[in-house]
């Protein structure tokens, strides 16, 4: 299926032309048009034209290329109950793919799309989609999906950040191990056995050059050594270019920058790695992306989800009659949670924060990604309290969890909240019988989706949750409307309580 796939970067200089010219508003746009011709072909006749005086490069892009449709028209409510529209949306928003030449990497099966400018399969947030989907009784969907993912790993050893040539670098955090599960609780546990060798290569690509680490050498790709030998992840990008879809703001980053400009562009890409692209919790002054350092944090929520992947693998072992490889898995995720609690427990803060591996020193940036050792139940009794209390006391506004409480102009930061952190904070506080923090999270979350459905009659990407009257924004795009991690936490979340 692979052959089909079309490299954006073949197109050299037009490609950098029209994204530097900015012909289109956005930089994602153009990585997603289908050539109707060979890249050789189209870039010769470029090279041709482009010096004729009367030539339009817009002009010259329509004439070899089909531009994306624009799907939002799609997304408008047929009704007035957000349930009854989200349930509906679910056709809208699923796609398969064709067998033609593109940037979208075939897949075997049906899927759900975020939605807007998100015109392919995501992968972290396909879980939370998921969980609306499993309300929805969509549990075929659910598979299909899953099985989509399985292939994506048997065909690239990894699963992308999406379904995209220009996605093939990096992938998101893992939620592979958590949608096995989910399928699992529909389907039974043969599950774990159906997907056990994907789960394994997953885990193989996040640990890939942990046996070549030592003191001196303490990193490689996704994985870092401590200081007292633990193994530990961060987040990475195979590449140190600018992104095709964010070009020419990487570029601008990248011209503006004083220090770290050798890593700066993996650095970006990490950040979009981790799904939080981006956020002050990646840089070093906490304010300007031009000191992010994605790439030496050791951070909470992907170590999490690591121990999740291990514990979901010596699972899967026992199932099969492995003792042995149950044993080790065992003994990695036991070692993995210790090392957790070891480094990302800032005891003076009471809080699990990301590690600068590099400092040698506990991040300065709050966020909401402390809650996910307690979605995972990984904290003890002590800790779980301090961080509840940080959710209630820092994080909870009248619309929900905040991401972080840091005021940059980015996406991730305040005053913005996501479908997906509101999901792990509301399952945290359950998981340590804090019941008010719980509802009271599920509802401003509920009311914030409610009003803003009721005033624009639309599911978005994010929401404003310190001051329910504005828009979301910030970011290198504008709020995106569809919206399928939304779709599903709300589901799932007003079915909850």
């Amino acid at each position: 299926m692979s052959s089909h796939l079309f490299y954006i970067e073949d197109l050299q200089e037009l490609f950098s032309d029209v994204q530097l010219k900015r012909i289109f508003a956005d930089q994602k746009f153009f990585p997603d048009c289908l050539p109707k011709f060979a890249a050789t072909e189209i870039v010769a006749k470029y090279r041709i034209q482009k010096s004729k005086p009367d030539f339009d490069l817009l002009a010259f892009v329509k004439a070899n290329f089909i531009l994306p449709p624009n799907e939002e028209d799609g997304m408008v409510a047929q009704e007035d109950n957000p349930v009854s529209h989200i349930h509906l949306l679910w056709d809208k928003l699923t796609r398969k793919t064709e067998a033609e030449f593109s940037s979208l990497i075939q897949l075997p099966h049906q899927f759900v799309v975020p939605g807007g400018r998100f015109r392919e399969f995501f992968y972290w947030d396909s879980y939370f989609t998921m969980l609306g989907l499993q309300v929805s009784g969509r549990i075929d969907l659910i598979e299909n999906m899953v099985d989509n993912f399985a292939y994506l790993i048997s065909e690239f050893g990894f699963i992308p950040n999406g379904n995209r040539s220009y996605f093939l670098s990096r992938s998101q955090p893992p939620f592979f191990s958590l949608m096995v599960e989910l399928l699992a609780e529909e389907k039974g546990e043969s599950c774990y056995l159906k997907y056990l060798s994907q789960l394994k290569i997953e885990y193989a690509f996040w640990m890939g050059g942990a046996e070549g680490l030592s003191l001196s050498e303490p990193a490689s790709a996704h994985v870092v050594m401590m200081p007292d030998g633990e193994l530990l992840n961060r987040f990475w990008d195979k590449e140190n270019t600018p992104r095709p879809e964010g070009f020419y703001e990487d570029l601008e980053i990248f011209n503006h920058a004083v220090e770290g400009r050798e890593d700066l562009y993996r650095n970006i890409r990490a950040a979009c790695a981790s799904g939080w692209d981006f956020s002050g919790r990646w840089f070093t002054d906490g304010q300007d992306i031009r000191t992010i350092r994605t790439t030496d944090l050791i951070p909470a929520d992907l170590n999490s989800l690591l121990w999740h992947l291990e514990f979901t693998l010596a699972k899967s072992a026992r199932l099969a009659n492995d003792g042995l490889e149950a044993e080790n898995y065992t003994k990695k995720a036991t070692r993995r949670l210790l090392a957790i609690r070891k480094y990302l427990w800032n005891e003076e803060k009471g809080g699990y924060f990301d590690y600068d591996f590099k400092g040698n020193v506990s991040s300065e940036a709050w966020s909401v990604a402390m809650a996910f050792p307690l979605f995972f139940g990984l904290a003890n009794e002590t800790e779980a309290t301090r961080v509840l209390q940080h959710l209630q006391g820092i994080f909870l506004k009248d619309g929900g969890l905040l991401t972080t409480p840091n005021v940059t102009g980015q996406q991730w930061d305040a005053p913005n909240g996501w479908a997906p952190l509101q999901w792990i904070g509301y399952r945290a506080a359950l998981n340590y019988g804090a019941l008010s923090l719980a509802s009271g999270i599920a509802k401003n979350w509920i009311g914030t989706v409610e009003r803003v459905f009721r005033t624009t009659g639309k599911m978005m990407e994010k929401y404003n949750v310190t001051d329910t009257s504005l828009a979301a924004g910030g970011g290198e795009y504008p709020n995106q409307n569809g919206f399928g991690w939304t779709n599903g936490v709300y589901l799932k979340m007003k079915m909850s309580e």
